[in-house]
């Protein structure tokens, strides 16, 4: 994944069923305060700091205590408790469509509404992530079969006419809409959106056409997926003997699974490029039907293609703007990313004079050699002073500072965890109290995604006695084991990657709104970056390391100039990073836009990658066969830029002068976070910004965060 944190969210009708692989939260889980056990440490870390530098002591204080079941749920205590689950939410189901169908219209639909879709996320939420993270296949298996079992309820009830019609009597009321305060109208409308898409409002042939449309997507998108990871092979008497090494052999063939982009050897990084994106004639029928499949739905819903739809409700609104933003990018981008192909080209040759022309698997490889030649930034340098106790009492700092939040670990209670090394922080705030659970499942195993990722386990929402139901999360990272004399030490990408996914972990917290539709990072993909991206931020400024980045031996401060030099090098052929980004983002467009599209895909691919690219397409690839983001991502690849361009103009506008100061981070979760995806994503970025940012703003914002610092450059001159 290019991004760590990709939003999966699978809209099926006018329920929703979301799958956060990157983000999403539901259920009060109890927990008694014990802390972990720690060995004395002579760096004098806060008690979340030392919990996370050292070994967590199992279950030893809960031997003989009841066991509770993952994430507390009593029936999930074996997988057969998925089973009892399930029925649990389906008779809940049955009684909720039977109160939301005889009761008279009004804001208690839209309550009944939500308490229908909480029933059904609950398991939904939280078999999502258990099918792809328990270590016991048992576990995985009935997790999975809890998904398609809550699919089909749901593919069910967004053809239930009865269950429409109660919610279109309330839409059609104007002056009943008109009383309902702004959340519960977005909620309204967001409900009947997401029916609207299944085809709901038409009539019966083409309901069952848009309904069988929804199902072949849902089957083509799970096999595109399962496609674009799939490692390709080659006859191993076809590659030069001295590299095939490099790649797993497998008998006469040899396996090659990635693009191998940070090769030293050219031949490698080529040879790699050539087989990895060899065109697959079955992925190729896949993604030109899953195209074709979602431009008919988009049709046949009133949209004029799948872009429009699926811009409904984000902050750039429909394509057209998402384009312009693009093309202004690219315009903005040209100079500098030429002249950062001539300083990779000038390194390849220095390195390779024989073969020196540039080509599309050269950049990732040369710029690392440029960046570290250049700023001298050994990850090994770095590592000692981010143990990840550090890092965590950094966060904790910072989240005080700013939002008056601190982070206990508690003990879990048995059975409440899938793997021993999973810890369970406690979001407390100083006036308002406990707000939510974090779990941090953050070690390497076998069989574990690689990826970096927020799930939402439950969502937060004002229940129907008055209590809030607490937002509960799970950050999987993928981070080495601590060692009996050393923590777990963090480069500086984990670092901030680490704090990239507790950006989503504070929305989910923080986003305490009325509705579970709406709660913490359900909200449009190019506002739910926002918050993460703006912690990449605070993670790369000095001020805010300095209070966490001390060496785990000697308890000594990261000097200011490492920081900087680390901040300056990620700048080096930055803009030909971005240029690549907006290439991958205006193909996203095209394959979404209008159909029948007037080439091939590959055909497109080459002539968009030449426009907005500039390295020359290599013939017999296909590399939008390995593009999966499509499938999350679809005609929203851009959120990643766009959301990057309000964090920026967050940071610098309002946190750049004090990034600890507590009245801007107070308007930051009034404005940004309290919201969810109950309030139109611009307007929330208005609040805060305090005026409506043009898309020029957008672009001069992320072009300027490509300017060297002055100081460090005269730093590194001297």
């Amino acid at each position: 994944m290019l991004r760590d944190t990709m939003l999966c969210t699978r809209r099926l009708g006018g329920l929703t069923a979301r799958v956060s692989a990157l983000l999403p939260g539901r259920s009060r889980l109890g927990g008694f305060r014990v802390g972990l056990q720690a060995r004395r440490v002579s760096t004098g870390w806060s008690p979340v700091g030392t919990a996370f530098n050292v070994k967590p002591q199992g279950f030893r204080l809960d031997l003989f205590g009841e066991r509770r079941g993952l994430f507390g749920v009593p029936e999930l205590s074996a997988p057969e408790g998925f089973r009892i689950t399930q029925e649990n939410a389906l008779r809940k189901t049955d009684l909720l469509v039977a109160r939301a169908c005889s009761t008279p219209p009004g804001p208690q639909t839209v309550l009944i509404f939500d308490e229908l879709s909480d029933a059904l996320c609950r398991v939904a939420d939280l078999a999502d992530f258990v099918k792809i993270a328990h270590p016991e296949p048992a576990f995985r298996e009935a997790a999975e079969e809890a998904c398609r079992s809550i699919g089909t309820v749901v593919e069910k009830l967004n053809t239930n006419v009865e269950l429409y019609q109660s919610l279109q009597k309330l839409l059609a009321d104007k002056k009943l809409m008109e009383s309902l305060d702004p959340e519960t109208r977005r909620v309204a409308e967001l409900f009947m959106f997401d029916f609207e898409i299944s085809g709901i409002h038409l009539d019966k042939e083409k309901r069952k056409r848009a309904v069988d449309l929804n199902v072949k997507i849902l089957d083509l998108s799970s096999t595109f997926l399962m496609g674009a990871n799939f490692p390709n092979k080659i006859e191993k008497h076809l590659l030069p003997e001295h590299i095939r090494q490099n790649f797993v052999l497998a008998g006469d063939h040899v396996i090659v699974d990635g693009l191998h982009a940070e090769a030293p050897d050219d031949l490698v990084r080529e040879a790699a490029y050539k087989i990895f994106l060899y065109p697959n004639a079955g992925q190729l029928r896949c993604l030109e039907e899953l195209l074709s499949n979602r431009h008919l739905l988009a049709k046949l819903v009133g949209y004029s293609t799948y872009s429009h739809r699926a811009l409904q409700g984000t902050i750039a609104k429909n394509p057209e703007t998402v384009m312009e933003f693009l093309e202004k990018l690219s315009d903005k981008l040209s100079e500098r990313t030429l002249k950062d192909f001539e300083i990779i080209r000038g390194m390849k040759m220095k390195l390779n004079p024989q073969n020196s022309e540039l080509m599309p698997w050269d950049p990732p490889y040369y710029s690392g050699v440029i960046r570290a030649e250049r700023y001298n930034i050994e990850p090994s340098l770095y590592c000692p002073f981010f143990s990840l106790g550090a890092c965590m009492e950094g966060l904790n700092i910072l989240f005080n500072k700013l939002l008056g939040i601190s982070l206990y670990a508690e003990q879990p209670a048995k059975g409440e965890v899938w793997c021993e090394d999973v810890r369970k922080l406690a979001v407390v705030h100083e006036s308002e109290g406990l707000l939510g659970y974090i779990y941090c499942d953050f070690f390497q195993r076998a069989d574990k995604p690689h990826q970096d990722c927020h799930f939402t386990i439950r969502g937060g929402r004002l229940k129907e006695d008055g209590d809030y139901q607490l937002p509960v999360v799970v950050l999987m990272l993928n981070l080495p084991h601590s060692s009996r004399n050393l923590p777990t030490l963090l480069t500086p990408g984990m670092m901030e990657n680490l704090f990239h996914e507790m950006g989503h972990a504070m929305h989910s917290m923080l986003g305490r709104t009325r509705y579970q539709h709406v709660t913490g990072t359900r909200c449009p993909t190019d506002f739910a970056e926002v918050p993460s991206i703006l912690m990449e931020y605070f993670a790369n400024d000095y001020r805010v390391v300095n209070q966490f980045a001390r060496h785990y031996q000697t308890g000594q401060s990261m000097p200011k100039n490492m920081v900087s030099r680390l901040c300056e090098s990620k700048k080096v052929c930055a803009a030909a990073d971005m240029q690549l980004q907006v290439f991958y983002a205006i193909l996203d467009q095209i394959y979404h836009g209008k159909h029948p599209l007037r080439r091939s895909t590959t055909d497109i691919l080459k002539e968009t990658q030449e426009k907005f690219y500039g390295l020359p397409y290599v013939p017999n690839t296909a590399w939008q066969l390995r593009f999966s983001h499509l499938v999350g991502y679809g005609a929203k690849y851009y959120s990643y830029l766009m959301s990057r361009a309000v964090a920026s103009m967050v940071w610098k506008e309002c946190f750049l002068q004090d990034p600890f100061n507590r009245s801007t981070g107070e308007r930051y979760r009034r404005e940004m976070l309290a919201h969810g995806g109950g309030r139109e994503p611009m307007l929330m970025v208005q609040g805060m910004l305090q005026k409506c940012p043009s898309i020029d703003d957008f672009v001069s914002a992320l072009v300027s965060d490509l300017d060297l610092d002055l100081e460090t450059f005269l730093m590194d001159s001297e």
